[in-house]
């Protein structure tokens, strides 16, 4: 290419460059309407923040703590979910090595002979003489080839485009799989302390039940009671033991599930957690912020919303497959017949200029490749709206949920106070001869009842409470723990609300 013609080649293609630059906008992120306020929590007018220290340690359980460490480090849901973060990285670095130039070099040696009955190009030797066709030769060649594809159009970057929002995509999908792993970690906890508070609680009441059987016995025994006194005495008394079993199975599950969570087998922690504790509890209460705050809390509704933007970037990846490819290609090596002059002057080759190629007609593939991709961001849409909505779901039927039963909880305390006294009255008034032995026998079953329902109340009220953090979004954001593996999105370009 002489100098005139790069005068006037280089130029045109900057120029061709920068219009291609036009072909495509870039995306914008979607505006999705969400209520201004929540329809269980009017009263709420402070924005959410990202919260300083983990959600779960509010529970003030150095147990607990010790448990979601040891589940973020070893639970096999979330190792898998980095592994799929490393593999769209890994796929994000392949779609960007193709905005760069590719270089290669290229070596070879060989004998051939080409066939004297077909057409050749005619060789003369060193002496002068015309060599006769059909000779075996050698042939040496080496050489560096050079090929840059110069992305006019944008197919290229919006490709590239697509792999870091699948990049930013799965690190929140990771996210989602550690807040469901620390909100089941909690769950399953606090089931647990709630299956050895209830089975303390049937103890504790079976062991008074036995002493009134032993009581009505003893009267019995002085012609002050009846046999049928004694019968339902005994009756009770095996009623409440029966229901030992169904805590046991209740405490079991949730062990053999924590081993799990943990990344070891089931009965791992069985010594661990063989001594009783009391159920995690705490006052404080969740920030929980206007609806519009789980656009950047909850980790599947960004992961949506990732989904979206690299929809829209093949789309229009596609749509730059309408329009031509230019390459610059270029070599640059030695060839010769003769290994004594192969690095002679003589034997150097070169080449380099541009390639176009253009798809005139394929058909109408690349419209209908366009018409796929639309579809799947219309898809992409609608899943990311389908996120929202059933986030402003789970948040609401969450804090509807804790309200409620923060209210049940209290109406309990105030009716086990009652049965406590109602069951000391009758008591006495049937030591006394005051009143009849199945007063006695309907208290002590009113007062388990009422402490059980308080117990299950105090467990639901905690369970409810990691059901919102975790409908907030809570807790991934604020994570100390946080694993190398999966670091959060720069954010620079990700287009993220």
């Amino acid at each position: 290419m002489t100098t005139r013609q790069r005068r006037i080649v280089v130029p045109g293609m900057l120029a061709l460059a920068l219009a291609g630059c036009a072909v495509t906008a870039d995306h914008a992120p979607p505006a999705p309407d969400v209520p201004a306020r929540w329809s269980e929590a009017a009263d709420s007018h402070t924005p959410a923040e990202n919260a300083d220290t983990p959600w779960w340690t509010t529970f003030n359980d150095p147990e607990l703590d010790r448990l979601v460490e040891r589940a973020r480090r070893a639970n096999l849901d979330l190792q898998l979910a980095q592994a799929r973060v490393r593999e769209a990285r890994g796929k994000r670095a392949i779609a960007s090595g193709a905005l760069a130039p590719s270089f290669g070099a290229r070596a070879s040696v060989a004998r051939e002979q080409e066939s004297p009955n077909a057409p050749n190009p005619l060789r003369v030797l060193p002496s002068g003489e015309v060599e006769p066709p059909g000779q075996p030769e050698n042939l040496f060649q080496a050489g560096f080839d050079a090929k840059w594809e110069i992305d006019l159009f944008g197919g290229t970057r919006r490709t590239a485009e697509a792999a870091l929002a699948d990049v930013e995509a799965a690190t929140y999908d990771h996210d989602a799989v550690l807040l469901s792993l620390l909100a089941e970690v909690s769950r399953n906890y606090i089931e647990l302390r709630g299956a050895q508070q209830q089975r303390r609680i049937a103890r504790e009441s079976l062991a008074a039940q036995q002493d009134a059987l032993a009581l009505v016995r003893a009267r019995r025994a002085g012609g002050m009671a009846a046999d049928l006194d004694v019968e339902r005495a005994e009756a009770l008394a095996e009623s409440t033991a029966s229901q030992l079993p169904a805590f046991d199975t209740a405490y079991k599950r949730a062990l053999h599930r924590l081993g799990v969570l943990i990344g070891e087998p089931p009965g791992a922690l069985v010594e661990e957690l063989r001594t009783e504790a009391s159920l995690p509890t705490t006052s404080m209460q969740p920030l929980i912020g206007f609806p519009s705050d789980l656009l950047r809390q909850r980790p599947d509704i960004r992961s949506a919303e990732r989904a979206v933007a690299a929809a829209y970037a093949r789309r229009e990846a596609a749509v730059a497959d309408l329009y031509p490819k230019i390459s610059l290609l270029g070599t640059v090596g030695l060839a010769s017949v003769a290994a004594g002059n192969f690095f002679s002057g003589a034997s150097a080759l070169w080449s380099i200029g541009p390639s176009i190629t253009w798809p005139i007609f394929r058909g109408g593939q690349i419209v209908a490749t366009i018409e796929v991709r639309d579809a799947q961001q219309q898809q992409a849409l609608i899943a990311y709206r389908r996120a929202i909505l059933n986030g402003i779901e789970d948040a609401e039927n969450a804090m509807a949920a804790y309200r409620h039963e923060q209210a049940r909880r209290a109406a309990l305390a105030r009716a086990l106070t009652a049965e406590q006294r109602a069951t000391a009255y009758a008591r006495d008034l049937y030591i006394g001869g005051l009143t009849d032995f199945r007063d006695v026998l309907s208290a002590q079953r009113r007062l388990f009842q009422a402490q059980s329902d308080l117990a299950q109340s105090d467990t639901t009220t905690s369970l409810g409470l990691v059901a919102l953090y975790k409908a907030l979004g809570g807790g991934w954001n604020a994570n100390p723990l946080a694993s190398p593996q999966a670091p959060r999105p720069s954010g620079q370009g990700s287009g993220t609300p």
